[in-house]
């Protein structure tokens, strides 16, 4: 069972809510690079944990940086412009950066003014993302830098860069050896991808000398630049810039060193951030007193998405902000269409256009060819996505067009292709909103790890949808036929919540206990037993029962825990409270609800309903491998009469007897593995989507 092939979102309402952003991507991997590249110890506090930080992070360890990570902090201990002598090789050191231009770029550049052998390696995706330019600018530079496949592309090879004559007896892995030439000039383009004037002025202080950069035509995504400026100067390396516009000619004078600052904070990303701005713009209803609040980055912040704010407001948001919080209410409505130059918001630009659905005309994003050499082909993503929502897109080199379905009744469900791109998955999420109520597949969900790895969680934490739309699959059937295991891998697959009702009576009863409500000796209250009850903070998740944030897996599971539960479920008061209790797990995405009466008495309006069976012989087997397991002793014989006797007493009950829902699917997995359960009850929850069925992603 591996990453979810697909997360389907219902249609949803309103939203409403705090969300507290993880770190700038954009941010982490710049200043992780610039303390691996100083002397000392650098404490980093707000790390993105994301794909991208990981690959840099193990980049570093491979160089010779020690790396402590704890949580959201990380301590790196520098290599202080030099490589180690077990670095300097013959073999080279092969880095796998995945599909992270913010790690491949930086370490290219950096790496290529050591004396060093790498091979920068990637997923096939990087293998598509021109870095020609910024290899040119290297050998400007007197790099060793190779293509190890096609010319323009990764892989690359490099190799110890050229030191002069006159040094030739200086230590051979000197970085700041100071050649005889007192500066370079170096041409770089800048109408590509910003990350190779970021990677070269962050390589520059290994150099030894003064470099210039100039820039050919216009330099895209300013705003990345001028965090990369930023950062160098709290590292210690200050840039001269062009006097005319600032962004025509970059210097870095010779002496330039990278001084550790000790400590350093890390803001939360802008780019996440204009997610849930669109949201608030599309769904918080200020009549119903509804904002969405996003703590961690705000007025202050150094990163140029910011200032997707300004672009939220033209469409019509309401909008405030301190210094690190933002908070967005729906202002006009439907939004204003915008014509829009995106060259200071390059990435969240890709927002304004899922916003565009929801505006009052045609909208037009202008100035975003770097698009084209992101994680995917983004303007041609987003134009295939949006038209199968039912929108009307024209898209050229540099810009896109969007106008929203015509009326409600031609939005169309759609299933999100999601190109192993992150901005494409969360971008798209938005649309569920849609006035039509269709509901919306979001495809290989996973690809959100490479900079928000629980956006889904944010997103549905503040989102609300009717109950009723709100798809559960219910897997009933007797005790041992493999509900629990069947519900927890279902839940995995697809996404959803999970409700393991078996438990719910052993959880009161434990919490019954230790509140005191229930003890040996005396009548319990049973009314204040059903009020507990009602409130409990339970959750299902990685095969365990959680309350209040404490794993009772075990707790529950005592023989005093099972005597409990008999107690409380007698308590008709109880047993009410608990339907009620049920009934809230119903959240968005979706539920998978495991027990014995979810598909007659909980959930009798269920999307699927599976009974499992699976013959007592079988059942009793699996029941004595699972004792023998955890070193209890068991008879085979015994344990059959008992479930024999179990099936009995719960089909023949009074209330809520254990049978199948008149519309359930039998399944008998006596002779099926785990595996194959899964993908059959799939397949029927495939059947019942108004989705083609889904292509695997590797």
């Amino acid at each position: 069972m591996s990453k979810p092939l697909f997360l389907d979102i219902p249609p949803l309402l309103a939203a409403n809510g705090t969300v507290h952003l993880p770190g700038s991507k954009s941010i982490s991997n710049r200043v992780l690079l610039l303390a691996g590249l100083c002397s000392g110890s650098t404490t980093l506090h707000g790390v993105l944990d994301s794909d991208d930080t990981r690959v840099m992070l193990a980049a570093l360890e491979r160089i010779g940086c020690e790396v402590v990570r704890q949580g959201t902090t990380a301590r790196i201990t520098g290599i202080g412009g030099r490589l180690p002598v077990q670095a300097v090789q013959q073999e080279p050191i092969e880095l796998f950066l995945g599909n992270a231009g913010t790690a491949m770029r930086p370490l290219t550049a950096a790496l290529a003014m050591l004396q060093g052998r790498f091979l920068m390696t990637g997923v096939p995706r990087m293998y598509e993302r021109p870095i020609g330019d910024l290899v040119d600018g290297l050998r400007q530079l007197g790099c060793d830098v190779e293509y190890a496949g096609t010319e323009g592309y990764p892989p690359l090879r490099i190799g110890p860069r050229a030191l002069p004559t006159a040094n030739a007896n200086a230590n051979a892995n000197a970085a700041n050896t100071v050649p005889t030439q007192q500066s370079s000039l170096v041409r770089v383009r800048g109408d590509v991808s910003s990350q190779f004037l970021t990677a070269l002025l962050m390589a520059a202080p290994l150099a030894g000398h003064t470099i210039t950069f100039e820039i050919d035509g216009e330099l895209i995504s300013k705003p990345y630049i001028a965090i990369t400026l930023n950062l160098l100067q709290r590292f210690g390396v200050t840039v001269q810039r062009d006097s005319d516009t600032g962004w025509k000619q970059f210097t870095v004078e010779a002496g330039a060193m990278y001084q550790s600052p000790g400590e350093l904070h890390i803001e939360a990303d802008a780019s996440s951030a204009s997610y849930f701005i669109a949201l608030g713009a599309i769904a918080s209803d200020p009549a119903q007193g509804h904002s969405i609040t996003v703590q961690g980055v705000g007025a202050d912040s150094i990163q140029g998405d910011i200032r997707f704010i300004e672009a939220a407001e033209a469409m019509g948001a309401n909008v405030s902000s301190t210094p690190d919080s933002i908070t967005i209410q729906r202002g006009q409505w439907p939004l204003r269409a915008i014509d829009l130059d995106c060259n200071h918001i390059p990435d969240a630009a890709m927002t304004l256009a899922v916003m565009a659905l929801y505006a009052d005309g045609t909208t037009t994003l202008r100035n975003i060819a770097s698009w084209r050499v992101k994680e995917t082909d983004r303007i041609a993503a987003m134009a295939r996505e949006l038209r199968k929502l039912g929108a009307s897109v024209e898209e050229g080199d540099d810009y896109i067009r969007v106008t929203p379905p015509a009326s409600a009744a031609d939005w169309r469900h759609a299933s999100i292709h999601t190109y192993d791109d992150h901005r494409m998955a969360m971008c798209l999420s938005l649309a569920a909103f849609n006035p039509a109520d269709r509901s919306v597949r979001i495809e290989d969900p996973a690809c959100v790890g490479k900079t928000f790895p629980h956006y889904f969680d944010a997103y549905f934490g503040v989102c609300q949808a009717d109950p009723a739309l709100i798809p559960v699959l219910c897997v009933d059937g007797p005790s041992a036929s493999g509900k629990g295991t069947l519900s927890t891998h279902l839940a995995k697959t697809l996404g959803y919540h999970l409700l393991d009702s078996g438990a719910l009576y052993r959880i009161v009863g434990l919490a019954a206990r230790r509140t005191g409500l229930l003890q040996d000796e005396g009548e319990p209250d049973a009314e204040a037993i059903a009020r507990l009850a009602a409130s409990l903070p339970i959750r299902f998740a990685d095969g365990c029962v959680w309350l209040d944030g404490e794993d009772i897996s075990d707790a529950i599971r005592t023989e005093q825990g099972g005597m409990d539960a008999s107690t409380v479920s007698a308590m008709p008061a109880v047993r009410t409270a608990l339907v009620q209790l049920q009934h809230s797990f119903r959240k968005a995405p979706g539920l998978i609800a495991d027990g014995r009466d979810m598909g007659t008495v909980i959930f009798p309006d269920a999307t699927l309903k599976v009974f499992l069976t699976a013959s007592a012989e079988k059942r009793a087997q699996r029941r004595y491998n699972q004792l023998i397991s955890k070193g209890f002793a068991a008879r085979i014989d015994d344990l059959r009469a008992d479930l024999q006797a179990r099936d009995a007493r719960d089909t023949s009950r009074a209330v809520a007897p254990l049978q199948p829902a008149q519309d359930a699917l039998p399944l008998d997995n006596s002779d099926m593995d785990v595996k194959t359960s899964v993908q059959l009850v799939l397949d029927w929850w495939q059947d019942r989507q108004p989705f083609p069925a889904p292509e695997a992603h590797g």
